[in-house]
C-alpha cells in the first residue's frame, strides 16, 4: 500500500497527460500529493520531503504554464516534473536524509532503525531512484530533441526506469538480510 501511495500523484499526472491539459494533470497530481500527506498526517506519520517536494514540483510547474508559458509542450512538462523529482531526491541525499529513510522508519522497530546498515540501505535506495528520475529525463528530452521519436519510447522508458526502482526498492533489503543476516526486510516502502 505504501508503494501505491508515493506512486498515485506520477501515475495520475501520466494518464492524465494523455487525456487532458498540462496544467490540470499537474494541479490534479498536486492535490492527490496533498490527500497522501494529509492522510499520513492523520495516521500520526510525518510529512515526507518527496511528498512535500513534489507538491512544490507539480505546483511550480503548473503554475510557470498558467502564467508565463502556456504553450510548452507535454515533453517539456514532463521533463520539468522529472527534474524536479530528481532535484528532491537528490538534494535529500545532499543533506544526508534520503528521502526513503522516512518511510522506512515507519514500517521497522526502533533497533532495526539503528543497525549500521539501514541508513546505508536507504542511501542505495534513495540512489536508485534518482537514477530513475535521470534515466526519465533523458527519455523526455530524446523526445524534444528527436521529434521523430515515437511518444511510447519515452513511456517505455518511464515505465522501466520506474517499476525497476520499485523492484529494487523491494529486492534490495531482502538481499541485505540473507547477505548480512541483518533483519532490514520490511525497513523499506512497499517491502511489507
Amino acid at each position: 500500500m505504501t508503494i501505491f501511495l508515493i506512486l498515485a500523484p506520477y501515475g495520475a499526472f501520466a494518464m492524465l497527460m494523455l487525456v487532458t491539459s498540462a496544467a490540470v494533470s499537474l494541479f490534479v497530481a498536486a492535490a492527490i500529493c496533498l490527500a497522501v500527506i494529509a492522510f499520513d498526517v492523520a495516521r500520526g506519520r510525518s510529512i515526507k520531503i518527496l511528498g512535500a517536494g513534489s507538491v512544490i514540483v507539480f505546483t511550480a510547474v503548473g503554475g510557470y504554464i498558467l502564467l508565463i508559458e502556456p504553450g510548452m509542450g507535454n515533453s517539456a512538462v514532463k521533463f520539468a516534473v522529472d527534474a524536479g523529482i530528481f532535484l528532491v531526491s537528490l538534494l535529500s541525499i545532499v543533506i544526508r536524509f534520503p528521502f526513503t529513510l522516512q518511510y522506512a522508519r515507519e514500517a521497522v522497530d526502533a533497533e532495526t532503525a539503528k543497525l549500521p546498515g539501514f541508513l546505508r540501505s536507504n542511501y542505495i535506495i534513495t540512489w536508485a531512484w534518482t537514477g530513475a528520475a535521470l534515466l526519465m529525463m533523458v527519455g523526455n528530452i530524446a523526445l524534444i530533441y528527436v521529434p521523430v521519436l515515437p511518444l511510447w519510447s519515452s513511456l517505455l522508458v518511464a515505465f522501466a526506469a520506474r517499476n525497476s526502482a520499485v523492484y529494487f526498492t523491494k529486492w534490495y533489503p531482502e538481499y541485505c538480510r540473507v547477505k548480512y543476516g541483518t533483519p532490514p526486510a520490511g525497513a523499506l516502502p512497499g517491502t511489507n
